[in-house]
């Protein structure tokens, strides 16, 4: 079997120490300096600043971690009312698909909105809060929210497995994603990523190098609830799992990364 010449590098520790404490110095910074937009300027101007804060972000990472990021599949971008469903394994990807989305909305707990300043930005950005103890009545929360923002022609982001999952780990997708593509009639545009490598769930272990996040042929509306569950899964895990393994330049991706 032949081998690729991997992407990602050495563990750095400190590296990333230095970039936490700096992307909390930025953001107290950037949330101060925005406020009077927060407060009083349209979604429009705020979704610019969340943007800018992003390209901030990947900029910081970049320079002081040493990791990059490299989007493919930019064709497949929806422009217009779309789901975007994507893998979870890292903060890293919650903000580098931002500013390069049209108008994009993520689904998240309701929590986090309760955040000083951070939380505000959300509001002012009309994200779907949902609160999780809520129990069946969530999905219906989501639901409402959803179609509001599908009608002023925004991309939502939703998480299938609605937490971060390591490299390497089975699987554990939730009924939300096929709910709203049952409900509201969009089609969805899968997202493949690499970024557990990089940037594992948990410490502080980041690894150099450049991670993907991949935009994948979109899945069109009205397939049969089974169907369309089976074939979002299949592109995601398949596509996430070959960039884990093009990522460390080896055959597939294992437990071990994991673990890191």
């Amino acid at each position: 079997m032949s081998h690729t010449a991997p992407r990602a590098g050495g563990v750095v520790f400190w590296r990333s120490v230095v970039y936490n404490a700096l992307f909390s110095l930025q953001l107290v910074i950037l949330a101060l300096a925005s406020l009077p937009i927060v407060l009083f300027f349209p979604r429009r101007h705020v979704l610019g600043v969340a943007k800018f804060w992003c390209r901030c972000n990947l900029a910081l990472l970049k320079r002081v971690v040493g990791i990059g990021v490299e989007i493919r599949g930019r064709e497949h971008i929806p422009q217009d009312g779309a789901l975007i469903a994507a893998k979870h394994q890292s903060a890293l990807e919650t903000f580098a698909i931002v500013p390069f989305v049209p108008d994009p909305l993520f689904v998240l707990k309701r929590e986090l909105t309760w955040v000083p300043f951070f939380g505000w930005f959300l509001m002012r950005l009309k994200m779907i809060a949902i609160d999780r103890s809520a129990g069946g009545d969530a999905l219906a929360q989501m639901l409402r929210q959803a179609r509001v923002a599908a009608g002023d022609g925004r991309q939502i982001i939703i998480f299938p497995e609605g937490t971060r999952r390591p490299v390497g780990v089975e699987p554990a997708y939730k009924h939300g994603v096929t709910h709203l593509y049952v409900k509201l009639g969009l089609p969805v545009t899968p997202v493949a990523i690499d970024t557990g490598v990089f940037w594992p769930r948990g410490g502080l272990r980041r690894r150099q190098g450049v991670s993907v996040i991949e935009f994948l042929e979109p899945i069109p509306p009205g397939l049969p609830r089974a169907e369309f569950e089976r074939l979002l899964q299949e592109r995601i895990e398949g596509r996430s799992n070959a960039l884990a393994a093009e990522a460390i330049g080896a055959g597939p991706a294992t437990r071990t990364l994991s673990g890191e």
